[in-house]
This record gives C-alpha cells, sequence and structure tokens, in this order.
C-alpha cells in the first residue's frame, strides 16, 4: 500500500500538539506537495529530504507524493519535521517497514548528507511523547535537553540511516542521557550591609510570593538587594523546573541543561517595549515576564519604563498567564513570576536624602511617580523605602548580616505552612484568604482607620491582608495580631506618600 503515517510535534506556545505525517504515492507526473498549513520553511523541506535521501541512497519515488500534515488547521514551522517526512516517504514505497513507523515519533531537521539537526522546543515534545507512551526519536544535540522528561523514552539518531534502523526496533539506538546539573551559587544576603528594614521586607516577600518596589536615592543598593531575592526562595520541585525548562525550550535562546532546577533572575534595560516582556512574534515567543516564571523578573528604573510596557503587567501579576493573540493564532504562556522593582524618589534622585541636595520641586516628584500608574502600584505589596548608609556603615570591619541559608530556612517554614492550607499567600483565592485572615475588633477598626486614611482600594485592602499573613507565618503565629497588621500596613509608602 502506497500509504504510510508517522507522528510528530509541533510547537504551539509551551505546549507540543501531535502532528500525523501522511504520506500517499499515486500515479501521475513526479511531483511532491505538502499540505495542511505549511509555512516556507517547511515546504522547503522537499529539497532537504529529497537530497538527504539520495545521499543515504534510498531511491526518491519517480511518482506524485501527497504529504499531509494534520490537522490541517495547526499552523507548521521550522524544519522539525524533515525527519518524519523523510520516514513517511520510504514507508510509502515500501523501502522501510510501514507498519513500525506510526508507533514511535520523530523529530529533526535534515542536512543534505541526511545529519540531524537539532530544532526548538524539544523537551515540550519529550513530555507530550511521554504522556502518548511513544518512543520519541530526536537528534543528539536535543538528546540531553529531551531527557529531562523523566518518564519519556527517548532514543538519539545521529542520521537518516540510524533512524531508519531504529523504525522496527528503537532499542538499537543509545538512551538520551540528562547531563550532569551544575548548582551555581547564588549572591549572598550577608554581603548586604545594614538595611535592617529592606532585609525585613525581601524576607516577607520571599515568604509569600509578594510582589517588592524599593524607593531609594542612587548607590543606596536596590539592585544589590533584588539581586539576593532568589538565594532566598527555596528550591524548584520537579514539576516547576519543568515547565520553566519547557519556556526556555521554545524561547529560541536556548536551554542550558546544567542548569535548568535554577530559578531565573531576569532583569531587563528599561528601554524593553511591551513585545520583549508580553512576549509576541510569528511564531509568537514567551517574553520576559514568561522567562521569568517561577523566578524574578526585576525592573530598575521603574518609573523611565514606558507607559504601555508597565501595563503589560496588569494581568499577569494577577492571573499568572499572559494570553499572546495574533491575527493566525492565539497561545498562553504562564507567568507566575515574582517582581521586584526600583525607583529613585524624584527626578534627580535625592529626595529625603540626609544631604538635601534635592532641588526638585513637589509638582515635578510628582509628576515622574506618576508615570507609574496607581493600578500597577495597587498590585505591588510591599513599598519599601531604602535609605543611604552612611560612611560608617560601610567600613569594611562592619557586621555581616544573616547569611542567605539563615533566612531561607525560615523562608521554606513558612512556605510549609502556607502549603498546607493549599497556596502561598500572595495566591490565595477569595474565599480562602478570608478564611486565614480573620481579625479581631481592634484589628479590624485599625485596617479600616489605615484604608480612610491612605484611601486604599479593595485590592490594596486584600494585599495588606495577605501580607501581614506572611508576616505571622514568619512568626509561627496561628491567627494574626496587631504588630503583624501594623507591619503590613507600613509597607504601602508610596499610598502615604512619604516615600524617599
Amino acid at each position: 500500500m502506497a500509504l504510510a503515517l508517522v507522528h510528530s510535534r509541533a510547537r504551539t506556545g509551551a505546549d507540543a500538539p501531535l502532528v500525523r505525517v501522511e504520506v500517499h504515492l499515486s500515479g501521475g507526473l513526479p511531483v511532491t506537495q505538502i499540505v495542511g498549513l505549511p509555512e516556507t520553511t517547511v515546504r522547503e523541506s522537499r529539497e532537504r529530504v529529497r537530497a538527504a535521501l539520495m545521499c543515504a541512497r534510498f531511491d526518491y519515488p519517480q511518482r506524485r507524493i501527497t504529504i499531509n500534515l494534520a490537522p490541517a488547521d495547526l499552523p507548521k514551522e521550522g524544519g522539525r519535521f524533515d525527519l518524519a517526512i523523510a520516514l513517511g516517504i520510504l514507508a510509502a514505497s515500501g523501502q522501510i517497514d510501514a507498519a513500525e513507523t506510526s508507533r514511535h515519533e520523530f523529530i529533526g531537521e535534515l542536512a543534505l548528507t541526511g545529519e540531524l539537526r537539532p530544532v526548538d522546543g524539544v523537551l515540550p515534545a519529550a513530555i507530550a511523547a511521554a504522556a502518548a507512551g511513544r518512543t520519541l526519536i530526536v537528534p543528539p544535540a536535543n538528546a540531553a535537553e529531551a531527557a529531562l522528561a523523566e518518564r519519556a523514552d527517548v532514543r538519539v539518531a545521529r542520521t537518516l540511516l540510524e533512524a531508519c534502523s531504529a523504525v522496527g526496533d528503537p532499542r538499537r539506538l543509545p538512551r538520551a542521557e540528562r547531563a550532569a546539573v551544575e548548582v551555581e551559587a547564588c549572591p549572598d544576603l550577608a554581603d548586604v550591609r545594614g538595611q535592617a528594614h529592606a532585609r525585613r521586607a525581601l524576607e516577607v516577600a520571599a515568604a509569600g510570593g509578594h510582589h517588592l518596589l524599593l524607593i531609594g536615592s542612587p548607590g543606596c543598593g536596590k539592585t544589590l538587594l533584588a539581586s539576593r531575592l532568589p538565594g532566598i526562595l527555596p528550591e524548584t520541585t520537579e514539576a516547576e523546573a519543568l515547565q520553566t525548562a519547557a519556556i526556555a525550550s521554545i524561547s529560541g535562546s536556548g536551554l542550558d541543561v546544567r542548569r535548568w532546577r535554577q530559578r531565573a533572575f531576569r532583569a531587563p534595560h528599561h528601554s524593553a517595549s511591551s513585545a520583549a516582556l508580553a512576549g509576541g512574534g510569528n511564531p509568537p515567543h514567551p517574553g520576559e515576564i514568561s522567562l521569568a516564571h517561577q523566578g524574578v523578573l526585576f525592573l530598575d528604573e521603574l518609573p523611565e519604563w514606558s507607559r504601555n510596557a508597565l501595563e503589560v503587567l496588569r494581568e499577569p501579576l494577577e492571573s499568572g498567564h499572559i494570553r499572546i493573540s495574533r491575527a493566525a493564532r492565539s497561545v498562553v504562556f504562564p507567568a507566575r513570576f515574582q517582581l521586584v522593582t526600583a525607583m529613585n524618589p524624584c527626578p534627580c534622585g535625592w529626595a529625603g536624602d540626609r544631604s538635601n541636595r534635592c532641588l526638585c520641586t513637589t509638582e515635578r516628584i510628582q509628576r515622574y511617580r506618576g508615570r507609574v500608574s496607581g493600578p500597577l502600584l495597587d498590585r505591588i505589596d510591599l513599598h519599601v523605602t531604602v535609605p543611604r548608609l552612611s560612611p560608617e556603615e560601610l567600613r569594611e570591619d562592619t557586621p555581616l548580616g544573616e547569611r542567605s541559608d539563615v533566612v531561607r530556612a525560615r523562608v521554606i517554614a513558612a512556605r510549609d505552612r502556607q502549603l498546607e492550607r493549599g497556596a502561598l499567600n500572595a495566591h490565595l483565592d477569595s474565599r480562602a484568604l478570608r478564611a486565614c485572615t480573620r481579625l479581631c475588633e481592634g484589628d479590624q477598626a485599625l485596617l479600616e482607620q489605615a484604608i480612610e486614611r491612605l484611601q486604599l482600594s479593595a485590592r490594596a485592602m486584600h494585599r495588606i491582608l495577605r501580607v501581614a499573613r506572611t508576616i505571622a507565618d514568619l512568626a509561627g503565629a496561628e491567627v494574626i495580631g496587631t504588630e503583624h497588621l501594623a507591619e503590613a500596613i507600613g509597607y504601602r509608602q508610596l499610598d502615604r506618600g512619604t516615600a524617599g
């Protein structure tokens, strides 16, 4: 029978949907036609496959060849289907066993010599193939990445001939092996001298998954503090690390298979566009907020960012994902990141400094801070002022603060209490939040006074309750006390208009 079926995987967002490569040979003038919504790179595979088959000493059928990539409404791009198309032609022409080709999945771009070249997005394909119970054949350069899918049976083929030999028995090919994991030491929190209030806020943010805004004059240590946050966060779970690695796999920038368990720390420049943050392109690629998934996104010089770029953050800060809609398709990328931002208190940067060198007018300061919208500030839980240290506090013999591992132990203990309730405090739904943040009459009156005095929104009120719950978890308290609530209210610096 001049009909063959081979399985492969496309790339749609962070997913890898199944593609059935159907090859049919019929009479007529020799022509090769690819249907099923292929892009230009896929249509060009006809010539790559023809040359690879001839170099491998196979016969290219001199017949009418119809190749269907199903489902037809799924866009196909790249050279990832080359190997599957070549095997489909060989099976349809009877040069290999057609009954065996549908039992496995094949991904790889073919060189003209028949060698297999790597493609993007192999890790999501390996995860999907494992769920389907089929063996995945990949090029050598993709082997370490595909091996991260723990339950997947991934085999490595260097050439088209090796892939053909594995059609009947994939065990003839070597199994993909994971690369050795390298643990890169994160910057230690002990390097931060003084700044007890900011260090405390950083610990609270890490414990509850809260977003943080650091306000201070130039050189006071805002960037230094932000870079220490990944070091006090707990290690990612296997599932979290796989999801993050899958996003990096499809990003186009590649996945470091030796450091795939480390939390991301992304710090884009303030000139980045909204598309750079959210993602985009054709096909859509993940942006900085998705690459920071399960990690930290640091935005320095917050008022210098374009308004359009900052407003992109609103939805993912609440939902934990970003939807990119284009004319041809719509994809969803995960974006559960921890936002840390930094800004100066005024255009010159010295408002509130003891040097009294600031010459900015009140109107100019308000206009500067107004570049950051109120709805975005509402979504940032902690607003912390970072003062400039005195020369005495910067001396080399000044005692160092707590190390990151000491703080991390408290953070892990607080997170364990939260996970017993179902989720981190920053991600609790309304019902769970009400159940764990009940206040006594006196504390409720204190909260209402703060809301009235600071003119807080309902969202800001819920943020205060979440932070108070985290502070109580750090203290090992079952209920929120007055001291926990008062500390949480104190972290709304910009709401009271006294930052800096």
